[in-house]
């Protein structure tokens, strides 16, 4: 299968930057899988489950929370807010978060901001969860 140059980063840094045969995100319109050849392209990120398949087969998943990909002139840039590859999630820690923002959306007594930082929180670590299990 033809491949195509991707670099993936974050505010962070530089997390991946090789050839590969088809990039997986979630768009803020819907998933959207890239492949050598597509036409020039540019969106924003979304909330959900990516992944990358590399030269030789091999699929390597990430949770993906935010950010912007382009596609232009046949190369791949993925700026992510939040990008973690599956083998890097602290599963512990994600369920954790996962049930301290349901406590908090349990109370009836929280003001509007808060309600959404825990909705916020509540949805990231869904996310990773998924991801790592």
């Amino acid at each position: 299968m033809k491949t195509f140059p991707l670099r993936i980063g974050t505010p962070d840094g530089l997390l991946f930057d090789g050839e590969v045969e088809r990039v997986k995100a979630r768009t803020i319109t819907g998933d959207l899988a890239i492949l050598a050849g597509h036409c020039n392209y540019c969106t924003a990120l979304g909330m959900g489950e990516a992944y990358v398949v590399l030269e030789d087969g091999t699929r390597r998943t990430a949770s993906c929370i935010g950010g912007m990909l382009t596609m232009m002139g046949g190369s791949c840039h993925l700026l992510a807010t939040t990008w973690e590859w599956k083998e890097d999630i602290d599963l512990e820690r994600a369920r954790k978060s996962k049930e301290k923002a349901e406590e908090i959306l349990a109370k009836s007594d929280i003001d509007e901001k808060t309600r959404n930082l825990a909705e916020a929180k509540l949805a990231r670590a869904k996310v990773r969860i998924s991801v790592a299990e």
